[in-house]
C-alpha cells in the first residue's frame, strides 16, 4: 500500500471526525468509507480486492497464526472492507479539536460551523507530502457524514482525491479497542524511543 494511500485513509478519519468533535460521545464509533476516488479512479474496488486477498491469505494460515492476525486487526479497529472502528475517550469527546493522524503535522484550518454543518480547510506538509483541500461534515445525533476534496504532492507525484465517509456511534463500550488518543500517544513515545 503506497504512502499516499495510507495518508488518504487517515484523512478519511479526519474528514468525519472534525465535525464529530462537536457532537461526539465517548465510546465506540464505526467509520465507513463510502467513496474514495484518486486521480479519477475508484479506489473502493482496489481496497476491497486487497481485503479479499488478505482474507484468502488468512484462510491458508495455521490456526494459531490466523488467531494472532485476527487479534491484531481487531486491536487496530478493522472490522470489514472499508470499515474501521475508533474508540473515542471522554477527553477526545470534550475537545473542540479534530482527531488527526498520530504523528501528523496536519491540523484543519478555517474551521467554521453553521447549525449541524462544519467546513474546514487542510493546508499542510506531512512526511514530505503537501496536502491542500477542503472538507465538510454534517452531524445528526449518532451519525456524522463527511466529504473531502484534496490534492497531495510529494515524492510519488501529484494526486487528487475525493472521499466520502460516515461515522456511526455503536455504544459506550469500546470492546477492548484502545482509545485513539492513547494509541497516538503510544505511537509518539515509541517513535521518540527509536
Amino acid at each position: 500500500m503506497s504512502k499516499v494511500t495510507v495518508l488518504t485513509m487517515a484523512m478519511a478519519v479526519l474528514s468525519t471526525s472534525v465535525a464529530a468533535q462537536t457532537a461526539m460521545k465517548p465510546g465506540l464509533w464505526e467509520m465507513r468509507t463510502i467513496k474514495h476516488v484518486m486521480d479519477g479512479r475508484d479506489m473502493m474496488a482496489q481496497m476491497a480486492a486487497a481485503q479479499a486477498q488478505m482474507q484468502q491469505m488468512m484462510a491458508n494460515m495455521p490456526s494459531g497464526q490466523k488467531k494472532q492476525m485476527e487479534a491484531m486487526m481487531g486491536r487496530q479497529g478493522a472490522s470489514a472492507p472499508n470499515v474501521h472502528r475508533i474508540c473515542v475517550s471522554a477527553e477526545m469527546a470534550e475537545r473542540e479539536q479534530p482527531v488527526v493522524v498520530a504523528d501528523s503535522k496536519c491540523e484543519p484550518s478555517n474551521v467554521s460551523r453553521s447549525g449541524n454543518r462544519m467546513t474546514y480547510q487542510i493546508d499542510c506538509v506531512d512526511h514530505g507530502t503537501t496536502m491542500t483541500g477542503k472538507g465538510e461534515s454534517v452531524f445528526a445525533g449518532d451519525t456524522v457524514a463527511g466529504k473531502m476534496d484534496m490534492t497531495t504532492a510529494g515524492r510519488d507525484g501529484r494526486h487528487s482525491m475525493q472521499m466520502e465517509s460516515q461515522m456511526k456511534y455503536l455504544g459506550a463500550d469500546c470492546q477492548g479497542l484502545k482509545p485513539a488518543d492513547q494509541s497516538a500517544r503510544d505511537l509518539q513515545r515509541a517513535r521518540r524511543g527509536k
